[in-house]
């Protein structure tokens, strides 16, 4: 078995060591497995200096130019698959096979942004004989982004793709908790060719780089991906300094299933995606709102699907659910059931941590849960789901755009006219319809109301890492 990297900052196109680090930790038996540097105002200001430079060779890079070196950066990371998994395994907990399929995630990301890299299309504007008037899109300058703990190598990639396809420079603070990925991507864009500053890797403590860098004149855009509460003091931040921001926040999806789907493989679905990643995705689906005509058979093949979850080590052969992050996920999962139990509502699977060695949670299903209980109004980030009866489509959707996160939103239904009032009523950036996947690298991805702003991937999301420049060209004075 391969040693945990050695992690290091990646500034200017070289690796730095620092004087203070802080422990990474093995979810899954927290033993420390490696020490994360924490980076110094010397070395931001490095970072700053070098990002300043590096897009100043960046964005005179034919499109062509960038478009190889992401594609290039792609490849070292799919030849490279084994190995990052093994490390994503070791710092997050979750199992190997779905480390696999977020290498590939990421590598997609970057496939997708060097097209897009060569579609920024301008316009002409029609006008009278004698003038043009002409739109440009621009790199908009060096970004500040802020990358979780939740998907290591596949958040921060999305950011860093757009970001270089535009022909931006980036300084990206990667999550302190599961390091090792992002500076996979370093190593691999480092061996692709990058120039010298364009990408720059720091970790460190995250509010204190947060606010060192969002003031400084050379960041032009802040982009981050994490938890409401802290993306509303960034955007303040943001906004004192007059800098745009691209908010990826929280959620905390409903899945609506109809009176005409089929409830055992909507709840056999259901409960397969609920545990992956040991629930600690954004889009996770958790609030079931479930036809009280097919309530029971739903209720049922989830939790008896939920039941056979092989949890464990995530270097296990069969495993299907790691440990969750960290001891806080632990406690705010315990906390949120025993809040629901006591209001009311009907524990029917999970709810205890088993042994107390690892941050292991089971798959655990509240049913009939009040409304004034946290979970009907909390992200659980966590495998807690609810399943709670409804008379009606018409409520199930007031019930689902009772919250005020508007990420991801699912639904199960064979009826056009279902479909219709769905995608009309139901508030939510991304809804999809008999599918739990909320996001592809060709898709738009983001939020409304507190669970963010801007897009990510799509033909919108390089956008956001540009400016609109118009050019008025009259032929003659």
């Amino acid at each position: 078995m391969s040693n945990y990297p050695d992690l290091q900052l990646y500034i200017g196109g070289a690796w730095r060591k620092t004087a203070e680090t802080l422990p990474v930790i093995n979810p899954a038996d927290e033993s420390v497995i490696g020490a994360v540097p924490v980076a110094s105002t010397n070395d931001l200001d490095a970072a700053l200096e070098a990002a300043e430079r590096g897009f100043a060779v960046w964005r005179k890079t034919s499109p062509a130019r960038r478009a190889e070196i992401l594609r290039k950066t792609a490849s070292l990371l799919r030849e490279r698959i084994d190995e990052i998994a093994l490390d994503i395994t070791r710092e997050h907990g979750k199992p190997f096979q779905q480390a696999r399929l977020e290498v590939i995630r990421g590598a997609e990301f970057f496939e997708w942004d060097a097209g897009e890299a060569q579609r920024t299309y301008g316009r002409v504007i029609p006008s009278e004989p004698g003038i043009r008037y002409v739109v440009h899109h621009q790199p908009i300058g060096t970004v500040a982004a802020f990358s979780p703990w939740n998907f290591p190598l596949s958040q921060p990639a999305r950011k860093i793709a757009g970001a270089l396809a535009a022909g931006c420079s980036i300084i990206i603070k990667a999550s302190e908790e599961t390091p090792a990925g992002c500076l996979h991507i370093a190593r691999a864009f480092h061996d692709a060719g990058l120039p010298a500053g364009v990408l720059n890797l720091v970790f460190g403590v995250p509010a204190q780089i947060s606010e060192y860098l969002i003031p400084h004149e050379q960041v032009r855009l802040i982009a981050f991906t994490g938890s409401t509460t802290v993306g509303k003091r960034l955007t303040g931040l943001a906004a004192q300094y007059v800098k745009p921001a691209l908010m990826e926040l929280g959620g905390h999806a409903p899945v609506i299933v109809c009176d005409d789907a089929d409830p055992v493989k909507a709840g056999i679905a259901s409960a397969i995606r609920k545990v992956r990643n040991a629930g600690q995705v954004c889009t996770s689906p958790t609030r079931f709102f479930v036809h009280e005509k097919i309530y029971k058979p739903f209720t049922d093949a989830f939790v008896e699907r939920a039941r056979a979850v092989k949890a464990g080590n995530g270097l296990d052969e069969g495993t299907e659910m790691g440990p969750v992050a960290n001891h806080r996920r632990v406690e705010a999962l315990e906390a949120l059931v025993a809040d629901a139990v006591s209001k009311g509502a009907k524990l029917l699977i999970g709810g205890e941590r088993p042994g107390n060695r690892g941050y292991f949670y089971p798959p655990t299903v509240l049913a009939d849960v009040p409304a004034n209980a946290r979970v009907m109004r909390e992200e659980p980030f966590g495998p807690l789901a609810v399943i709670n009866p409804v008379p009606s489509l018409q409520d199930a959707i007031e019930k689902a755009n009772g919250v005020p996160f508007g990420l991801a939103a699912y639904a199960f239904t064979n009826s056009a006219a279902n479909v219709d009032q769905i995608t009309d009523d139901l508030e939510a950036g991304n809804v999809s319809i008999n599918t739990l996947e909320a996001s592809v690298a060709e898709t738009p991805f983001g939020g409304i109301k507190e669970s963010g702003f801007g897009r990510e991937g799509g033909a919108e999301g390089i956008m956001h890492y540009m400016v609109v420049k118009t050019v008025s060209h009259r032929m003659a004075i």
